[in-house]
């Protein structure tokens, strides 16, 4: 049974670690550009939009679709540095804790 209040503790303490490191993710920032730097994309750790820049120069009304994809491009590449970064940090507190799904 010692082991088992052990573990106990351990997840406890864990679960504090994660609830803190959930909140420092939600202020971190990552960025992604595309075309260049002409479209910028900037997402926060736990996976939210926080903002996009695009470049004037970049706007032509008449080819609409290659803005679509730099944006799309651009905010698809910040929303997963976000994840990879949210799951580089979360394997550091789960480091030696061996359960399914963590």
């Amino acid at each position: 049974m010692p082991n088992m209040m052990k573990l106990m503790k351990q997840a406890a303490s864990m679960q504090k670690n994660i609830e803190k490191l959930q909140g420092e993710l939600a202020e971190r920032t990552v960025e992604f550009s595309s075309g260049g730097g002409m479209v910028k994309a900037v997402a926060k750790g736990d996976g939210a939009l926080a903002s996009i820049k695009i470049d004037p120069k970049v706007i032509d009304p008449s080819d609409s679709e290659m803005l679509e994809d730099l944006v799309f491009t651009a905010v698809d590449g910040a929303i997963r540095a976000a994840k990879d970064m949210a799951a580089q940090e979360m394997s550091k507190i789960t480091a030696g804790f061996n359960l399914p799904g963590m």
